[in-house]
């Protein structure tokens, strides 16, 4: 199976030509699977509750379709992220859209900082999909920090987790996801955005170095800190469903829910 990010930095509110760029980076592509940043499609920055409802949209809107055509033009399936309305709600979703349509979406459980001002946490758990019979789940960002999140997507037979990101913490999730691959014995693959959002009143830097990590914890591919950079590797996707650590433990097998209490 080839996996891959595609790091960027998307311009705040410009929807249609931060989607052509994807149309750009990906010409001539050949993945399974591509992981673009975190509301990838928008922007991060938000200064007010009246952007993001201005650009919100549903799971099924005009940037599902966008990436519907483009996931059909290479045969491949894409995650990016992107500022969800349902109803009267809003979310800080990723979707997962594969040649067939929409596969799925996640809402970011642990929204960061003034995320909480405009999004609501997430309430679909932590689904997992299949592509071509592999299962994946997906996280967001600030989600890196919660082990919680990794092992119950583990627990669920996910071998790969799809993490959009836009990350201002430089090196915490190079690390965490590292370790997190490593205590589930799973693939990652963390796409970063990197640049700097400057909304006048507001600015954030993001950190970039986006990567791909195998179940051992060992970088298979990352980006630099500054810059465009489009990474595909091959990879094994039943070595994440080895989580023998020696012939007498399993890293699932050798849990003790029962002790597990405050």
């Amino acid at each position: 199976m080839r996996v891959g990010f595609y790091q960027c930095s998307p311009e705040f509110g410009s929807v249609e030509a931060n989607l052509d760029q994807y149309t750009q980076a990906l010409e001539g592509v050949q993945a399974d699977v591509v992981v673009l940043p975190e509301l990838g499609n928008s922007g991060y920055l938000f200064l007010n509750l009246e952007e993001v409802k201005s650009m919100a949209e549903p799971a099924d809107g005009p940037t599902f379709e966008f990436l519907h055509t483009l996931a059909k033009k290479h045969n491949t399936h894409l995650v990016l992220g992107f500022p969800e309305r349902k109803g009267d709600h809003f979310y800080n979703s990723s979707m997962l859209v594969g040649p067939e349509g929409l596969m799925g979406v996640y809402r970011k459980v642990h929204l960061f900082y003034e995320e909480k001002l405009y999004f609501q946490p997430g309430n679909l758990g932590f689904p997992v999909f299949e592509i071509d019979g592999v299962k994946v789940g997906m996280l967001v960002c600030f989600d890196h920090l919660f082990p919680e999140a990794a092992r119950v997507l583990a627990l669920q037979g996910a071998q790969i987790v799809l993490h959009p990101s836009n990350l201002v913490m430089p090196t915490k999730a190079q690390l965490s996801t590292r370790v997190r691959s490593m205590e589930n014995k799973m693939f990652w693959v963390m796409c970063n955005r990197y640049g700097t959002e400057d909304r006048g009143e507001k600015s954030l830097t993001y950190t970039g170095e986006s990567q791909i990590v195998d179940p051992d914890g060992m970088v298979l591919a990352n980006a630099p800190a500054e810059g465009d950079c489009l990474q595909v590797v091959e990879i094994d996707p039943a070595k994440a469903s080895d989580k023998k650590v020696t012939s007498r433990n399993d890293l699932l097998e050798d849990r003790r829910p029962e002790v597990y209490q405050l």
